[in-house]
């Protein structure tokens, strides 16, 4: 009888212990949220989200943060990515809960790859388009001062002078809305044909572009590595794959820029050349990779 009087305690207490951790299970549950939205800005371990229910909400990475690229014809597998691949433009699903500031701590973030080649096609195309905006506008200035200097005295001439100006600001504002990057300084560099070592001349400007860049609030680092047209354009595509990847190396292990301020390195092989009079002198100005400091506005203006 008094064995069955314990035995009968002993499934008592085991059923106890059972519903207690099924109901701290279901807290910590519970405590996980998963949102989706699309990356509006990013400035290191902070991402801006825009979702159905916020326009602006405070993504935080940590180091421990599992961000992955779904594959498969089902989206049922995983593969694993570096946090740079997570650019602006770039819709994706969040996992994490809330600290006491009410911002989003991700332990689990995915997106689908189509989604990553059309945000980073959509950043490389605005960059483009801001770099013509630029052109223009230096154009526009020169004339201003050639004006400036030739006409100074005549009222008419002093006139046409000051529509130009004001042509070069709407032109700057038109074109400064374009995207959400201040672009604060930049180092080009180039390779031999068929090379994709840095030339060691330049590495004391990178690292001088890694210094200046740590002095600017919400800084990123973007580099994108192209190649001529000469040659078949897989060769090509790999080719300023590998360039983008060793200068982004020195920018990392030289120029001590954290993992978390730098965007993927892009590889646009034989796209977007610049045309520089001879065939040769075109070929070596198109073995490049482009360094930029970029500034987020929308945290930037926080």
């Amino acid at each position: 009888m008094i064995m069955k009087i314990r035995t009968h305690r002993v499934g008592t207490l085991l059923a106890a212990s059972v519903l207690m951790l099924i109901a701290l299970s279901s807290v910590v549950v519970s405590a996980q949220t998963k949102v989706e939205g699309v990356i509006k800005g990013r400035s290191g371990s902070t991402i801006l989200l825009q979702t159905a229910d916020s326009p602006k909400l405070t993504v935080l990475l940590t180091d421990s943060t599992d961000v992955a690229q779904v594959v498969g014809a089902l989206k049922a597998r995983k593969k694993s990515m570096s946090m740079a691949a997570l650019v602006p433009g770039l819709p994706i699903q969040v996992e994490g809960s809330y600290d006491d500031k009410n911002q989003l701590v991700a332990t689990k973030i995915r997106f689908k790859g189509n989604d990553l080649e059309q945000a980073q096609a959509i950043q490389a195309g605005l960059t483009e388009t801001r770099d013509q905006a630029a052109q223009n506008t230096a154009e526009l200035e020169r004339q201003n001062a050639e004006l400036a200097a030739q006409n100074a005295a005549l009222t008419e001439q002093q006139k046409k002078i000051e529509a130009n100006k004001a042509a070069i600001a709407a032109n700057s504002a038109r074109f400064g809305q374009l995207d959400d990057y201040y672009i604060i300084d930049q180092v080009t560099v180039y390779f031999a044909n068929g090379k994709t070592k840095v030339d060691p001349k330049y590495t004391p400007q990178l690292t001088a572009l890694a210094e200046k860049a740590k002095t600017v609030n919400a800084y990123m680092i973007e580099v994108k590595g192209y190649a001529s047209a000469t040659g078949s354009a897989s060769v090509n595509q790999k080719l300023s794959e590998d360039r983008a990847n060793n200068v982004t190396n020195i920018l990392l292990q030289q120029g001590h820029i954290p993992l978390t301020n730098m965007l993927a390195p892009g590889a646009m092989g034989e796209s977007r050349q610049v045309e520089k009079g001879s065939k040769a002198d075109t070929e070596a100005e198109n073995r490049r990779v482009v360094v930029r400091i970029l500034q987020n506005k929308g945290i930037a203006g926080q």
